[in-house]
């Protein structure tokens, strides 16, 4: 399930529209409608740029939804370094104008990863285990302007999936690590969709 808690404005974006919407009213008032009128546009694209739509969670048993907009840059087999196994790992990239909003792939609980991310060469990543005692982990990247991910979820607590979780300003990477024996449903070059576009199905035999 999703959160209802964020509108579709992030809030994240609305200091810089009333600072835009602040000075096209003293502008209009000083010098004519005429002259603000760039300002109107500002919030126009701000409106755009930081939109945060629902979207339609799909009722699949197991699957694994895209924690972002963009494109999968990688599918690999990798040794997960946050929790020392192998496993698969998917990369999306961002791009600079999607939805900046992240969300979380499965339905779980956040744990803290055994292995912690250094801040340097290894970000901080977010560890979900599900009720079906399946291990997921989370990573958000940096954004082009090395701006960081703001985090919404704590340790403890229980996500949704589908649940925003996490922004990203002007876009960044998030890596998924899977279990290795998932089964991909995307590959390297797919467009995705966070929240609603499945990209992987947890495998239990």
């Amino acid at each position: 399930m999703a959160s209802g808690r964020y509108p579709y404005f992030s809030r994240t974006g609305w200091l810089p529209f009333m600072v835009s919407a602040g000075l096209g009213i003293l502008v209009a008032r000083s010098l004519g409608w005429a002259w603000s009128l760039p300002f109107w546009l500002g919030c126009m694209l701000l409106v755009y740029l930081y939109r945060d739509p629902e979207r339609e969670i799909p009722s699949r048993p197991l699957a694994v939804v895209s924690p972002a907009d963009g494109i999968v840059t990688a599918v690999e087999e990798v040794h997960d370094p946050y929790l020392d196994r192998e496993a698969v790992l998917l990369m999306v990239q961002m791009g600079h104008v999607d939805v900046y909003s992240t969300r979380s792939p499965v339905e779980g609980k956040i744990l803290e990863p055994k292995h912690v991310g250094d801040g340097i060469n290894q970000p901080h990543g977010v560890w979900l285990k599900t009720d079906e005692d399946d291990d997921l982990v989370v990573v958000m990247h940096r954004g082009p302007l090395h701006n960081l991910p703001h985090c919404y979820v704590r340790i403890g607590e229980r996500v949704g999936q589908g649940q925003r979780c996490g922004y990203i300003q002007m876009g960044g990477r998030v890596d998924v690590y899977l279990p290795a024996n998932s089964r991909v449903e995307v590959a390297s070059g797919s467009h995705v969709k966070a929240g609603s576009d499945v990209i992987a199905t947890l495998v239990h035999k």
